[in-house]
C-alpha cells in the first residue's frame, strides 16, 4: 500500500472519531443542561436540546422509568454511548488500513 492511501485512511479515521465525539459531546451536554435544569430560552440551550433531540431520536423514548430525569439519562445518555462506540470501531478499522 502506497503512503498516499495510509494518510488518507488515517485522517478519514481522524475525522470518524472526531464526529463521534462532538455527537456525543452535544447529548451529554444536553444531559447535563436537563439535569440542572438550563433555562430553555436560552438560544444556545434550544440549539443543544434540538440537536440531541435529532440525535437522539431512535433512543431518546426507548426507556419508561418513571422519573424523567432517568428517561432523558438512559435514552441521550444511549445514544452517546452508541456513537462513541460505532464511530471509534469505524475509525479504528479506517486507521489500520
Amino acid at each position: 500500500m502506497s503512503p498516499r492511501n495510509r494518510t488518507g485512511s488515517t485522517s478519514a479515521g481522524t475525522v470518524v472519531a472526531v464526529i463521534a465525539d462532538i455527537m456525543a459531546v452535544i447529548l451529554g451536554l444536553w444531559i447535563l443542561m436537563y439535569l440542572l435544569d438550563a433555562n430553555r430560552a436560552n438560544d444556545l440551550v434550544r440549539f443543544v436540546h434540538d440537536a440531541a433531540s435529532w440525535l437522539a431520536g431512535w433512543s431518546r423514548d426507548l426507556f419508561t422509568f418513571d422519573a424523567e430525569w432517568a428517561r432523558v439519562v438512559a435514552g441521550y445518555g444511549l445514544a452517546a454511548v452508541v456513537y462513541l462506540f460505532i464511530g471509534h470501531a469505524i475509525a479504528d478499522r479506517l486507521h489500520r488500513r
